[in-house]
């Protein structure tokens, strides 16, 4: 099964990114995904349910540690035509 995750941490601050939006894109760089779009107002990644799940959970923890104070996300299962 593949997944997509789409999501954003809070606070935002527009003059420089936040510690908690560098871990961010830290942790899903990291990652074995794919197809990872980081942006300033959200972000993208695609992969296999293992990896996009273990994802989540890294920065579910790590961006909490470094004070976001809100993490939204989406989570949504790719078709074949998706990928």
């Amino acid at each position: 099964m593949r997944l997509r995750v789409e999501f954003t941490t809070e606070p935002f601050d527009l003059d420089e990114a936040p510690a908690h939006a560098l871990v961010a894109r830290e942790v899903i760089e990291a990652a074995e995904l794919d197809a990872v779009d980081v942006g300033p107002f959200g972000n993208t990644a695609e992969g296999g349910a293992d990896e996009v799940l273990t994802a989540v959970g890294a920065l579910l923890r790590r961006t909490l540690a470094s004070g976001a104070t809100r993490i939204s996300l989406q989570v949504n299962v790719l078709g074949e035509g998706d990928a």
